[in-house]
């Protein structure tokens, strides 16, 4: 003979109806179910399950659960059974209106024998001839009110009103959890979304194609370690053919370091127009920065001010790390005398400049690089570096790929972002 498949709201078989035996496993099986409800995370199953199971366990005419809205001081029709009066999102003001907002503002069951006699009854069915009014409360919060309404007088035992409070205990914890757990996944869901949007406008501020000087191939390349980066580089167009490079690090993750880098980038490509070289540019930048950024925040950056006619190279550095220069007869790590990160305290920068000999390399890169780590914190280190600039045919593509197979699935923990200059192949 074919069985039906029992669910996780299922309830136990009965014993014969009319016997004493009944009543009891009635209430038990209730019980149970209210146990099991409190897994479910399903806020509108939960609310109308406990609607439907409970009227027909008990032959109720109706069976309403009110939910509290505390904003407006009201409690809202949730779950219902048998009511033909009120729909779904019906409102109740606590305290004034019916048993059910009496119970809401006192915080205590309230049973109504006869409702005829009962001063807070408000008639809805005109069968119900008893009606019990439960509060649903979880460490003094009120979630909201469980009202069961019978046909009889005085159709609920001492016994039977003990053991709703005991569901209605359970139905409490059972509300509030899927209330919890639809508001963090709401809350996810809009910071996911927000985090989208904001990794959206940093790519798009982010160079989009390499500029062309000729005889040199200046390029730049940078892999975010989580949904939004906090390293930044660019290429800012200046006068008689010269380039201003950039590459910065701002402190934080997330929309907050999303936000600064925009703001960083915005002040730099306008102070660079009008600036005398890279050490003005970055002192103007830090003083801008010390008056409007929050306190504790701060950006590291190189800015470098490139002219291809003479092959020199002007930088200044704020707190970053030094540039490498590779040239066929030895390399260097180009380092300046003065220069705090950005944003921490009035600063004086100081310059360097180079001349790029035809087959040398400067590279610019963030900490994300060297300081790529294996699990037992072996780190990738300047050497390494070092070691892929001098192959003959180094390019970003190949030092991140050698950074990525270095750490071995481990990941980036931090933005990894490069910028290369070099002279071009004839």
């Amino acid at each position: 003979m074919a069985t039906t498949p029992r669910t996780d709201f299922d309830f136990p078989s009965l014993p014969a109806p009319e016997t004493p035996a009944f009543k009891l496993a009635e209430l038990v099986r209730l019980q149970k179910f209210a146990q099991r409800i409190t897994a479910s995370l399903d806020l509108d199953e939960i609310v109308q399950r406990i609607a439907d199971e409970v009227a027909a366990s008990l032959g109720c005419v109706e069976i309403n659960i009110y939910l509290h809205d505390a904003a407006n001081s009201e409690l809202v029709l949730s779950g219902m059974r048998g009511c033909s009066v009120h729909g779904k999102g019906h409102r109740m003001k606590v305290g004034t209106e019916g048993m059910v907002g009496y119970v809401a503002a006192t915080r205590q069951m309230r049973y109504a024998p006869d409702v005829t006699r009962d001063p807070y009854y408000k008639p809805c069915e005109p069968d119900v001839r008893s009606e019990v009014a439960i509060p649903l409360h979880v460490e003094g919060d009120l979630i909201g009110v469980f009202t069961a309404s019978h046909c009889e007088l005085d159709a609920f035992s001492p016994a039977q009103l003990r053991l709703l409070q005991g569901l209605c205990s359970h139905v409490a914890v059972a509300v509030q959890n899927a209330r919890r757990f639809g508001d963090e996944r709401e809350q996810r869901q809009l910071m996911s979304r927000e985090a989208e949007e904001a990794r959206s406008i940093q790519q798009a501020l982010l160079p989009r194609s390499s500029p062309l000087i000729p005889g040199f191939r200046v390029s730049g390349l940078s892999i975010p370690a989580g949904a939004i980066g906090g390293d930044w580089y660019d290429f800012i167009p200046l006068s008689d053919g010269r380039w201003g490079l950039v590459l910065a690090d701002v402190s934080g993750k997330g929309t907050a370091a999303a936000l600064l880098m925009s703001a960083t980038r915005g002040m730099l490509r306008s102070l660079a127009q009008t600036g005398s070289g890279p050490a003005e540019v970055l002192t103007r930048l830090n003083n801008m920065m010390v008056e409007d950024f929050p306190c504790g925040r701060f950006v590291t950056m190189v800015y470098a001010e490139f002219d291809p006619s003479t092959r020199r190279l002007r930088l200044a550095n704020a707190g970053h790390l030094p540039p490498l220069l590779v040239e066929p007869d030895g390399h260097r790590w180009i380092a300046t005398e003065h220069g705090l990160p950005l944003g921490i305290a009035v600063s004086k920068f100081s310059e360097t400049e180079i001349t790029l000999s035809p087959h040398a390399r400067l590279a610019i890169y963030s900490d994300g690089i060297t300081e790529a780590a294996l699990a037992t914190g072996e780190e990738y280190g300047p050497e390494r570096l070092l070691a892929q600039l001098q192959l003959p045919d180094a390019s970003l593509e190949s030092l991140l790929a050698d950074v990525k197979q270095f750490v071995n699935g481990t990941g980036l923990r931090d933005d990894a972002t490069v910028i290369l200059v070099g002279a071009r192949p004839e």
